[in-house]
């Protein structure tokens, strides 16, 4: 408990100190449906449009925007008017700031349960050889969560702090609990959804079910009515609670419209780094060839821009333009061997810890107008595996350095490229230097490709931040340097998502075989 306090006290230290007083587009965001909410009755909630930062989220966290706002008012009642665009005083900054800081509280308490969880066999006496000690910076200290809630502005720590509390009672078998959480969480922002097929199948076949066959095969005979009644009631009870009243004044439409916005197009401004920043790069590079070498008409090629804030629909040049039918295929496709894994070989909390990883890295590598800020949905639940096993260590390694850079275009004002640089500089050398004093009988935990991969990350920040402002290609191609930051790291997160698959099945079917 005391090494988990110490870095319990690190990390709310290091958000202090890194509480600026400048605000991106989300602060506007969200100081816009505090407004929303606190000025207009539930009718308009999701009707409002004076902003262009409409409520886009589920109805629960309408409502904790609606119970912010009450504090809010005393602070500064500007702050809550509607046609106050881009308001920002003083108070307005420092309350939405600290609002982050204190919700953050039951992120702390989730990492503490689930560093509880954890494998501790490996326990040394150095420090940095205590798993739990470990677990608990890397969670506490994410250098994608602090920059994108603490500098950027969200509230992903207490969201985040549902998700793994919700996993680790699943480790602890307080199944109904976790669903409740889950359950939850869903109605606070929709995006966890690429995660619910990991809960739906794990509490299915492994509480619904209750026993299985010698050989480790499902027993039919051994499923409970009771079970899923209750796991159908929390479910019911819950949805009721958040989409009933709008369902009242017959407005679940136009709220399904604002939580899936599908004319937003396939990709954002800033192209998360997936599989569409690949697709997208080979149909630029297409176009480019097509029309030096005369091949396209160059009066036939659709105009659209890669910088602007708001991307609607997109048509590609030359290769197929993809729809959202598409990218849902894709999906559903690429989660199918994780959910088949947790079906028939299943593996416990460990095997679904695994699962929900990849449904989580599935959904971000080809899901419809993914923001690149969703890796952390797999990179947080990854850090748990990270400390088990050196395999997991070594993913985690590449998934959260190309994660995180990936993250850098957030942060473009001069003040704040020193401050991103060196908070991922710190993170990263933990992160290395922890996990190999944890494994360092284990060999190294990258290969030389691997490694030399993360260190082309280096001369690529200094060619995007210093070289490229100085050229004149600044002015007439000012969305290469995205691009580029955009197109590599997914060629990281591609190889990652790819390695954690095949590492997944082949574990899943040697602990078949032996079962056998």
């Amino acid at each position: 408990m005391g090494l988990h306090n110490q870095s319990v006290w690190s990390c709310v230290l290091c958000d202090s100190l890194n509480e600026p007083y400048s605000h991106s587009t989300d602060f506007e965001v969200h100081r816009n449906w505090l407004a929303i909410t606190h000025s207009l009755p539930v009718s308009q909630w999701y009707y409002e449009a004076t902003s262009e930062w409409t409520l886009d989220y589920p109805p629960f966290f309408a409502w904790f925007e609606y119970a912010l706002s009450n504090i809010a008012k005393y602070l500064d009642q500007e702050m809550l008017v509607i046609q106050n665009l881009n308001y920002s005083s003083d108070a307005t900054v420092f309350f939405q700031r600290f609002s982050v800081i204190f919700t953050d509280i039951l992120f702390v308490y989730a990492a503490h349960q689930c560093c509880k969880c954890i494998n501790g066999k490996r326990s040394g006496k150095e420090l940095l050889e205590k798993p739990m000690f470990v677990l608990a910076v890397l969670l506490l200290w994410n250098f994608g969560l602090l920059i994108v809630d603490h500098i950027h502005f969200q509230y992903n720590g207490f969201l985040f702090g549902l998700m793994l509390l919700s996993v680790a009672r699943l480790f602890q078998k307080r199944h109904l609990e976790s669903a409740l959480l889950f359950t939850v969480l869903l109605h606070f922002k929709h995006i966890y959804i690429y995660v619910a097929p990991a809960y739906g199948v794990y509490l299915l076949r492994s509480y619904c079910f209750t026993a299985n066959k010698a050989d480790g095969s499902l027993k039919w005979s051994s499923f409970s009515f009771l079970r899923i009644t209750l796991l159908g009631l929390i479910v019911c009870l819950v949805s009721a609670l958040s989409l009933g009243p709008f369902a009242v004044l017959g407005q679940l439409p136009q709220v399904i419209s604002r939580l899936f916005p599908f004319k937003r197009g396939l990709c954002h401004a800033y192209w998360a780094p997936n599989f569409w920043a690949l697709y997208n790069a080979v149909d630029k590079t297409l176009a480019v060839i097509g029309l030096k070498y005369k091949f396209l008409d160059p009066e036939k090629i659709p105009k659209a821009s890669m910088t602007g804030g708001l991307v609607q629909e997109f048509q590609h040049t030359v290769l197929p333009s993809v729809t959202p039918l598409a990218t849902l295929i894709c999906t559903f496709v690429s989660i199918l061997p994780s959910i088949f894994c947790l079906w028939f070989k299943p593996q416990g909390p460990r095997g679904f810890l695994q699962c929900l990883i990849l449904c989580a890295l599935s959904s971000f590598m080809f899901g419809w107008h993914v923001h690149e800020k969703a890796i952390l949905l797999a990179i947080l639940p990854l850090s748990l595996l990270s400390v088990e096993s050196p395999k997991y260590a070594g993913i985690y390694l590449i998934l959260t350095t190309t994660g995180h850079f990936s993250l850098f275009p957030l942060l473009f004002t001069p003040p704040e490229i020193p401050i991103k640089i060196l908070l991922m500089l710190l993170f990263t050398v933990y992160s290395f230097s922890s996990l190999r004093a944890l494994f360092r009988k284990e060999g190294p935990l990258l290969n030389w490709l691997e490694t030399i991969y993360l260190v082309q990350l280096v001369p690529l920040e200094f060619f995007c931040e210093i070289v490229f402002p100085l050229t004149p290609w600044n002015l007439k191609f000012p969305f290469i340097p995205l691009m580029l930051i955009s197109v590599y790291c997914a060629l990281g997160i591609t190889y990652t998502w790819l390695k954690l698959s095949i590492s997944v099945w082949t574990e899943s079917t040697a602990v078949r075989q032996k079962a056998d």
